[in-house]
């Protein structure tokens, strides 16, 4: 099992009704697309939210990841809605 700490912004957060949380995931937990499915699993808000019809962005240790990029344990994982601006 993975160690992970959590990390939600902006929508996210507040959706969530949480900004962070330290999980145990499973084995088969190793990339932030197979973190994502398995957060959507809890239901309710979070499957809303993950389930491809918001977007959402992801950043492992702050430095912006693809969904396939691999998580090391003991990371810092943040989510959080595409930032614009001008």
């Amino acid at each position: 099992m993975k160690q992970l700490e959590l990390r939600y912004f902006a929508r996210l957060r507040d959706a969530l009704g949480l900004d962070a949380e330290t999980v145990s995931v499973p084995a088969q937990v190793n990339t932030v697309r197979d973190l994502v499915a398995w957060l959507r699993q809890r239901g309710g808000e979070w499957d809303a939210q993950f389930s491809g019809t918001r977007p959402f962005r992801a950043a492992i240790n702050q430095d912006i990841v693809s969904l396939d990029e691999t998580l090391p344990d003991r990371a810092e994982v943040a989510l959080f809605p595409p930032v614009t601006g001008g």
